[in-house]
C-alpha cells in the first residue's frame, strides 16, 4: 500500500487474513482506492464490497462510508486499511460502520498514526524520496504540520470505534516504506526505529463487534 493512503502489500495482507473469519465471509474494506487489496481477498474466496469515494475503478464502489446504503448487519467482518484517518466526519462514520457489521463480527484495521509522525520521521522519509528521484518537501516541520491538520490520529480512531467494538491492544511498527517507497526500505526503518532515531507510525489492531 502506499502513502497515508500493488496488489497489496504482503505483510498487510498476511494481517488482514490472519484476522478475518474464513471465506467464504462477507467482508466490507472501506477506503479501498484502486481495489489490489479487495481483489486478493476475492480470490482467496471472500464476498467483498469495497468502497471508496474516490474511486474510479469499476470493482470499487464509489461512495463514502456514511452514505453506503446496506442492511444492518450485512457484514461478518470490516477492514479500513490506512484510511480511516481520512474518513469525514468520523463519528457517525464509525457508528454506520458499527451497524453494518453483524454482533460478533470482525474489525481489521490498518494505520497511520499522524500523532507520531514527528520531524525526524518526515525528515528520514523526504530524505528516502530524493534517493529515488521523488520530489520531497523541503520543510520536514510543515509536512508534520500539514498532516495533523487534516488527519485523525490513532487515538482518536480508536477511542470512536471502541464504543461498539472491543479493541485489541494497538501494535505499533514501521509504515514508511510503504510510503511511495519500495519493500526494501522496511530493513532500514526498522533499524532507524530500534535505534531511536525514528518514531514506528504503523498501528494495526483488530475488534470484535459488540
Amino acid at each position: 500500500m502506499t502513502g497515508p493512503g500493488g496488489r497489496a502489500d504482503r505483510g498487510v495482507l498476511d494481517f488482514v487474513l490472519g484476522a478475518l473469519p474464513p471465506p467464504p465471509a462477507r467482508v466490507l474494506e472501506v477506503g479501498a482506492g484502486g481495489g489490489d487489496l479487495a481483489a486478493d481477498l476475492a480470490d482467496a474466496g471472500y464476498d467483498v464490497l469495497a468502497i471508496d469515494p474516490a474511486a474510479t475503478d469499476g470493482s470499487v464502489v464509489p461512495v463514502a462510508l456514511l452514505d453506503l446504503d446496506a442492511p444492518s448487519a450485512s457484514f461478518d467482518a470490516a477492514v479500513a486499511v490506512v484510511s480511516l484517518h481520512h474518513v469525514e466526519p468520523l463519528e457517525p462514520s464509525c457508528a454506520h460502520l458499527a451497524t453494518l457489521v453483524r454482533r460478533g463480527g470482525a474489525l481489521v484495521v490498518d494505520e497511520f498514526d499522524v500523532a507520531a509522525f514527528d520531524e525526524p520521521a518526515a525528515g528520514w522519509l523526504c530524505a528516502r524520496w530524493r534517493e529515488l528521484g521523488r520530489e520531497a518537501p523541503d520543510d520536514p516541520a510543515a509536512m508534520v504540520g500539514d498532516l495533523r491538520d487534516h488527519l485523525h490520529p490513532v487515538e482518536r480512531i480508536r477511542s470512536v470505534l471502541s464504543h461498539a467494538f472491543a479493541l485489541s491492544p494497538a501494535t505499533r511498527g514501521p509504515y514508511l516504506h510503504r510510503w511511495y517507497l519500495t519493500p526494501d526500505f522496511r530493513a532500514p526503518e526498522n533499524e532507524a526505529i530500534a535505534a531511536g532515531t525514528i518514531p514506528a507510525v504503523g498501528v494495526r489492531f483488530t475488534g470484535v463487534r459488540r
